[in-house]
């Protein structure tokens, strides 16, 4: 434990951010769950209200500092190809 006020209150607000950034990363893996089961389920607005709710979580970790701007943009696209290829496959058939 530092003996430094400001580096006794630095530890403290790492911790409370760590805290923090850890609930959203868990809701991010959470909605990425939900977007490939919905998915994997050929239904298309199923599908797409999952992605729509994962757009959501990805945005709001953003907005948060949790994730960079560019990485949030590279995991909607990899949701959007998941539910598209389901789409697409169905149209097909």
């Amino acid at each position: 434990m530092p003996n430094i006020k400001s580096a006794i209150k630095r530890v403290k607000v790492a911790e409370r951010n760590r805290v923090n950034n850890r609930g959203w990363r868990t809701s991010i893996r959470s909605v990425r769950t939900e977007v490939a089961t919905a998915a994997t389920s050929k239904n298309k607005e199923d599908s797409q209200t999952a992605l729509n709710n994962a757009y959501k979580v990805i945005d709001m970790s953003v907005s948060k500092g949790v994730l960079h701007k560019n990485a949030a943009a590279r995991r909607k696209s990899s949701l959007a190809k998941a539910v598209n290829a389901v789409v697409v496959s169905k149209k097909k058939k």
